[in-house]
């Protein structure tokens, strides 16, 4: 994706007010010099989230969520990067800058969605004078109203009907071979890759059709499933199939299904169960994974019960075990010998599958009964081999309340004390606030710099204390040298300036930190830091000097700089 200039993102959070963007979707009260509400993200009966108008950012104490405007659209609105930020510009009346759009687009890629579309709605055309592809679906019991609000077509026998009615010109051949809709031979004759199928049209995010999958009305007529190839517009571990729909569903997903086929999420829809999504044809991916939990915090994974099943369902713990925040749950549900979705729900109606979910085996549960395959827990050995097998997993998992208690849980089956994270375990989530005075002067100096970024004027390099050997001096040189050279900067764009790099979390922490009285007293208190990091790092250098002159003596250089900070110590 093109990169959208620095100068634009931090004129776009400048300009736009956190507080409004979030309190049209959700109720917030004034708190102080903060606003306050129950977070969106994870269920709770008191308010834990926290809205900064001065920071511009949000931030949950419950589950940890935060971020700028940005990322709240992201969140809570599913929406993805690029659009967030239009539609943030759209409210505080600015243009994404056109380069930007332009390279979105690269390759043409509007022609690429016309064709798309296109394609769908000849598709659609193609199922209404089909006798068989209707009786199939009636038979399948797939309304028409279902059949419509998933778009569904057929794709007719025949080598060239699509090529032939939309492939008007050698242009239009090419982005219907580009889309992946014409297949190609040997000899280079070019062909519907569609034919005597029903078809299932595929959509993003935005609910643009970017990709098809066609079904055989017969058994025996090939394939079971064929599905669009990877496209410019298509990549198959980064789309699940339905989830368009069920967005369209609900202003908020309650929870999300995965299943393995299209004709189960469309039956799960007949019958009432509108939070169905499917893999295109891949096993569960980490994108996957993270396109789940930004649209629902539980997610059930519901696979056959075979080998297969289970494989597949272990590559999905595989993929979501790195992103199972706080607020997060996965389960898993293995479905009865010869039953799938479709199968299942219209034996038993949503009722009946919905009593199937209950019946789900938490992530937890499962990882520990599937890494404990083969062990015996009545012995050492057995203990131990547990032990090595769950701790690399659990390493996996981000740090907070659920990584903590999944070692406390290995510790209870294997008898090894659990491991607490240390991060956890140290100091409660308001700490910040509580003992302000534990701060190092470096981390005093940052979170004073993120409260008011416009400090960073105030002092000029060559900084004294670049030298010094302290954690957390590279970063604030680099915030400092951020700052100056985005005058106006706020901190909601510092933070997603830092969003993908290892500091961000630390960064963000810091955000929150509330310093008493006045902007100021502010100023003062970091001019002080700043004072006191330059002694340290001068009294640090004349150590340093002090110790090489007893072990192996200084050049003139070396002794002339010794004298001077002899002297400025003495003064």
């Amino acid at each position: 994706m093109a990169r959208i200039p620095d100068a634009f993102i931090d004129e776009l959070l400048a300009r736009s007010d956190i507080v409004d963007v979030i309190g049209t979707r959700v109720p917030l009260k004034k708190a102080g010099r903060e606003f306050q509400a129950r977070c969106p993200f994870h269920d709770e009966r008191s308010p834990s989230f926290t809205v900064s108008p001065t920071k511009q950012f949000y931030h949950c104490f419950g589950c940890g969520a935060h971020g700028s405007a940005i990322k709240f659209l992201m969140e809570y609105d599913r929406l993805e990067f690029l659009d967030a930020v239009e539609e943030l510009a759209k409210r505080a009346g600015m243009d994404v800058p056109r380069e930007t759009r332009q390279q979105h687009q690269r390759g043409d890629f509007e022609s690429l969605y016309a064709c798309c579309d296109a394609a769908a709605t000849y598709f659609g055309q193609q199922l209404g004078g089909s006798r068989r592809a209707k009786d199939y679906l009636q038979r399948r019991g797939v309304s028409s109203e279902v059949a419509q609000r998933f778009g569904l077509g057929y794709a007719p026998e025949g080598w060239e009907h699509l090529k032939t009615a939309l492939g008007s010109d050698e242009r239009r051949l090419a982005l219907l071979e580009k889309v992946g809709l014409l297949s190609r031979n040997d000899q280079g004759r070019v062909y519907d890759k569609f034919r005597d199928r029903l078809i299932f049209p595929i959509h993003d995010r935005r609910g643009r059709v970017i990709a098809f999958g066609g079904r055989v009305l017969e058994k025996d007529d090939g394939p079971k499933y064929l599905n669009s190839p990877e496209t410019p517009l298509f990549h198959k571990g980064r789309e699940l199939y339905g989830l368009w729909q069920v967005r369209q569903a609900h202003s908020r997903i309650p929870r999300l299904i995965v299943v393995e086929g299209y004709m189960d999420v469309v039956s799960l829809f007949q019958f009432g169960v509108n939070t169905a999504v499917a893999t295109l044809g891949t096993a569960t991916t980490p994108d996957h994974a993270e396109l789940l939990f930004r649209n629902a915090a539980d997610v059930y994974f519901c696979f056959d019960g075979d080998r297969a099943g289970r494989g597949a369902a272990w590559k999905a713990l595989e993929s979501v075990l790195p992103r199972m925040r706080d607020g997060r749950q996965a389960f898993f549900l293995f479905l009865p010998d010869g039953e799938d979705p479709d199968s299942l729900v219209r034996a038993e109606g949503s009722a009946g599958f919905d009593r199937h979910l209950e019946q789900a085996v938490p992530l937890g549960e499962y990882l520990f009964d599937e890494v404990g395959r083969e062990c015996d827990l009545t012995t050492i050995g057995g203990r131990a081999r547990l032990a090595e097998r769950a701790r690399p997993l659990l390493e996996q998992i981000p740090d907070g309340a659920f990584r903590d208690l999944m070692h406390q849980r290995l510790g209870e089956l294997s008898g090894l004390q659990a491991r607490v994270s240390a991060t956890a375990s140290a100091t409660p989530a308001t700490s910040s606030r509580q003992h302000p005075a534990k701060r190092s002067l470096v981390r005093t100096a940052i979170a004073l710099l993120l409260t008011q970024p416009e400090l960073a004027l105030e002092v000029h390099p060559p900084f004294g204390f670049a030298s010094l050997d302290q954690p957390g001096i590279p970063l604030l040189l680099e915030l400092l040298d951020l700052c100056r050279s985005r005058p106006g900067i706020v901190t909601a764009a510092i933070l997603e300036h830092f969003a993908e790099r290892d500091e961000g979390k630390a960064l963000h922490k810091l955000a929150m930190t509330e310093f008493p009285g006045e902007p100021d007293v502010w100023r003062t208190e970091f001019a002080d830091a700043m004072q006191q990091l330059d002694r340290q790092a001068s009294a640090q250098e004349l150590a340093n000097l002090v110790a090489r002159k007893s072990s192996e003596g200084l050049g003139p250089e070396d002794t002339e700089r010794l004298r001077a900070l002899l002297r400025a110590r003495a003064g």
